[in-house]
């Protein structure tokens, strides 16, 4: 196991801070500088690991005020977890030393959404089946998306079993910028 380069702790009261500047800033603050980009050249160390759905509004690095190589970011519809996930996770805590984990849900989530509307066909019936495990026959939209942001939470945590690894869940809301966390 590669040593962590910050405290799991230090990693969430970092992603907290910077949802706070998130919230009030007119443009983006995370460091994308030449300098930033030729530094990260050398490898990457982030000091956390987002999984969030793919929704286009959901903008991870923004949200918590983060330059490049500062987050390992995992972006699935749903923010559901699965074996790709999984090793995802696995490379970002046993090769690059992060030791925080959060899965980052959002309010009014399309995938949930389909999960609680209706049965779809094809390849995203995959995602609304995990989410109907997690939701059940919840009907409010944010709850149903914490509910399923709980459930990925629980579902590496079970995977990994590692105890040195903190893995928390989270709610982004659209209209305000805010980030609710569960610990």
């Amino acid at each position: 196991m590669v040593e962590l380069k910050i405290s799991p702790e230090g990693a969430l009261k970092r992603l907290k801070e910077g949802n706070d500047s998130y919230i009030e800033a007119l443009c983006g603050i995370g460091d994308t500088s030449p300098e930033c980009r030729k530094k990260a050249l050398g490898g990457q160390q982030p000091y956390a690991v987002i999984i969030t759905c793919s929704d286009s509004r959901v903008i991870p690095e923004a949200i918590f005020s983060a330059g490049i190589g500062e987050l390992f970011v995992i972006r699935v519809a749903g923010n559901v977890i699965d074996d790709h996930q999984l090793g995802s996770i696995e490379y970002a805590t046993g090769h690059l030393g992060t030791g925080l984990v959060v899965v980052l849900g959002h309010n009014h989530c399309g995938a949930v959404g389909a999960a609680m509307g209706h049965s779809p066909n094809g390849y995203i019936k995959s995602i609304t089946d995990e989410i109907v495990k997690a939701i059940g026959d919840e009907r409010d939209d944010t709850n149903a998306c914490r509910l399923n942001a709980l459930h990925s939470k629980k579902v590496i945590e079970e995977s990994l079993k590692d105890s040195s690894l903190k893995v928390v869940s989270a709610l982004y809301c659209l209209e305000t910028g805010k980030v609710e966390f569960f610990e």
